[in-house]
């Protein structure tokens, strides 16, 4: 019982601080230049593109480092640097 005492306490301390972060997200649909840019690079980079039979993979673009999956809906792109993301869906 001694220490659920200590665990309990941080569980709520972790739940009130939250798991917020400041980085700034955006979506190439929200027609942002620097999101469209990141994407049109990506779909440039041959090192970008999906290796055979893979359902996930990685590539850099400038200074983002960008990761794709694989899902129902076509590749789902993934790209980030300290503070800032870009995410976007790409058709096979």
């Amino acid at each position: 019982m001694r220490l659920a005492t200590p665990i309990v306490i941080l569980a709520l301390l972790s739940a009130l601080a939250g798991c917020g972060s400041s980085e700034e997200t955006t979506d190439t649909s929200s027609g942002k230049p620097g999101a469209t840019q990141v994407r049109s690079a990506w779909e440039r980079n041959p090192d970008c593109r999906r290796p055979p039979g893979s359902s996930r993979w990685g590539c850099s673009v400038g200074d983002y480092r960008c990761q794709g999956v694989v899902t129902g809906r076509g590749w789902s792109i993934s790209c980030s640097k300290p503070g800032r993301s870009v995410a976007f869906t790409v058709r096979p």
